[in-house]
């Protein structure tokens, strides 16, 4: 079985954000970058199907030279090849610009696959939209935020949450499958894969190589306007007899809270 993982390089959830808003971008410099943590669950599910039924296991990234960070990583949990489509376009925000980009690669260079797997989002556009636009483009059934993928020859069966309930669904290889919280348990990385990582090249794709050009992947959106959320205001004490506290807590509640 031969799976291909698509991974994005993301800030650290436990970062302090900083936004650049004369540019409308997250201030990179100091920041922690890491996997993001729904890939890890693509990535550990594609070693899984590949201990059960043989194969290979490749996993790509689109964007700058920094992004062999994560891509070291998922050699070292045990991938068997990884790749980067170099962009170094600062992050657009605008998944149709990274549908198109895997779209063409899987058209131009990796034509022989049976299962594509994402993160259901990347935690930092948050948009979940990339896996859908692959499938679109290369006219592959998906099913996506999947909680328990089945695969028997040409045939799989993926499980995900809906509200109040479970649904199956049934589908023909090759696919597009987003994973969700839950599909498994990521692995760490022992220090055999860590030094094994180490020593493997990754190949480097750039779009020229793809025969694309900034007029056919120009971003279709545009972020207006950026900003951190606004501190938490401190929170006030009511330090009075339980019936007059009573009192200013329900007035607090009506006039500067408006939620009565």
């Amino acid at each position: 079985m031969n799976i291909f993982v698509f991974v994005k390089r993301v800030p650290d959830t436990e970062s302090k954000i900083k936004v650049d808003n004369s540019k409308n971008q997250v201030i990179e410099e100091g920041l922690n970058f890491v996997l993001s943590p729904y890939d890890e669950y693509a990535v550990e599910e594609a070693l899984k199907l590949r201990e059960a039924h043989g194969g290979k296991v490749t996993v790509l990234s689109v964007g700058s030279n920094e992004t062999n960070v994560i891509l070291k990583k998922c050699l070292a949990m045990g991938a068997d090849e990884a790749v980067l489509i170099q962009d170094e376009k600062p992050e657009s925000y605008d998944a149709m610009r990274v549908g198109k980009i895997i779209a063409k690669l899987l058209k131009s260079k990796y034509t022989d696959y049976h299962l594509l797997l994402f993160g259901k989002q990347s935690m930092g556009a948050d948009n979940g939209q990339v896996p859908a636009i692959v499938a679109e483009l290369l006219s592959l059934p998906q099913v996506n935020v999947v909680t328990k993928l089945e695969v028997q020859g040409t045939k799989g069966m993926a499980h995900r949450e809906i509200e109040g309930a479970s649904e199956k669904v049934e589908f023909d290889l090759p696919a597009v499958i987003s994973a969700q919280k839950g599909l498994n348990d990521p692995r760490y990385e022992t220090l055999k894969g860590i030094m094994m990582a180490k020593k493997k090249e990754i190949p480097v794709i750039s779009l020229q190589d793809l025969g694309l050009n900034e007029e056919e992947i120009a971003p279709q959106m545009e972020v207006v306007k950026m900003d951190v959320p606004p501190p938490r205001e401190v929170g006030k004490v009511i330090d009075d007899e339980p019936e007059e506290a009573a009192k200013k807590l329900v007035a607090f509640l009506r006039e500067e809270a408006k939620v009565l």
